[in-house]
C-alpha cells in the first residue's frame, strides 16, 4: 500500500515539475504572486516569475494563469497571458514569440510522458491564440508569425491507433507526426487541425472546418473534411465592404 502511494506521488510530481526542488520553488512563487490582481500583479509577476520561467524583456501575466514544468516555458518580450490560461510544458517545452497573445481559457499542453522525440509547442511573433483554444503538442506544433486562432480552435498533434479490433485503442499506442502552420494564417472559430497537417502561408481555415490534409498557401478551406473553396489571389469581393484598421498608438 505504501509503495503504491509513493509511486502515485512520484507520477504526479514527474508531471508537474522537474524534481522536488523545482516543484517547491514553482509552487511557492506561483502561490505568493499568482493571485495578485490589477496592474500591480502584472508588474510583480513580470519580475518574480523570472525565478521560474525563461523570459525575455517584460511579459504581462494576469492572475489565475496556471503554469507547469515552468523551466521549459520561454516567453518572448511583450507576451500576454490572459486569466485562465494553462501552459503545461515538458522537455523542448513551450515557446511563445514576441508580442504573442494567449487569450482566456486557452490550454497549451505538450503532454510528453512517452518520451516522444519532437514533443513541443512553438508559436512565433505577433500571433494570437483565441479564447479556449486547445493545442496538444505531442508530435510538435510549430506556429509561425501573425497566426490568429479564433475561439474554441483545436490543434492536436497526436492521434490514437485503433486498427486492431481485438484490443482496446488504449493498448495500441499513438502516432505523433506534428503540425506546421506557416505565417499569416487565420483559423476560424471551432476549427480542428489534426495531426500530420501543414497549413501554408496566408491560408484561411473556415469556422468549424476539420483539416485532415495539407492546405496550400493563400487558400480558403471549409467543411468536414476541409476542402479548398477559394484561392486568395487579389480578386475584389462581390460586394462592397467597410474595412477598419488599427489606430496608431500615441
Amino acid at each position: 500500500m505504501k509503495s503504491s502511494v509513493l509511486a502515485n506521488i512520484n507520477i504526479y510530481l514527474n508531471r508537474q515539475a522537474q524534481g522536488w526542488g523545482r516543484y517547491v520553488l514553482e509552487q511557492v512563487v506561483l502561490g505568493l504572486f499568482g493571485w495578485i490582481p490589477t496592474l500591480l500583479g502584472i508588474a510583480v509577476r513580470s519580475v518574480a516569475y523570472r525565478l521560474i520561467l525563461d523570459m525575455e524583456g517584460l511579459a504581462a501575466i494576469e492572475p489565475g494563469v496556471r503554469l507547469r514544468m515552468c523551466n521549459y516555458i520561454h516567453l518572448g518580450k511583450g507576451v500576454y497571458l490572459d486569466q485562465g490560461v494553462y501552459l503545461h510544458a515538458c522537455p523542448q517545452g513551450i515557446t511563445l514569440g514576441q508580442d504573442t497573445i494567449v487569450m482566456h481559457g486557452s490550454v497549451l499542453h505538450v503532454y510528453n510522458f512517452r518520451d516522444l522525440p519532437n514533443a513541443q509547442i512553438k508559436v512565433g511573433n505577433q500571433s494570437l491564440i483565441g479564447e479556449y483554444t486547445i493545442i496538444r503538442g505531442q508530435g510538435g506544433v510549430f506556429i509561425g508569425d501573425r497566426v490568429y486562432t479564433s475561439p474554441f480552435t483545436q490543434i492536436l498533434a497526436v492521434n490514437h491507433v485503433f486498427d486492431d479490433p481485438s484490443r482496446s485503442f488504449v493498448e495500441q499506442g499513438i502516432t505523433a507526426e506534428g503540425i506546421h502552420i506557416e505565417d499569416d494564417v487565420w483559423i476560424g472559430s471551432g476549427a480542428i487541425i489534426t495531426d500530420g497537417v501543414r497549413i501554408g502561408q496566408g491560408a484561411v481555415i473556415a469556422a468549424g472546418a476539420v483539416v485532415t490534409k495539407d492546405v496550400p498557401p493563400h487558400t480558403v478551406v471549409a467543411g468536414i473534411p476541409a476542402k479548398a473553396i477559394k484561392e486568395i489571389n487579389g480578386t475584389p469581393p462581390d460586394r462592397p465592404r467597410v474595412i477598419y484598421f488599427d489606430k496608431p498608438m500615441g
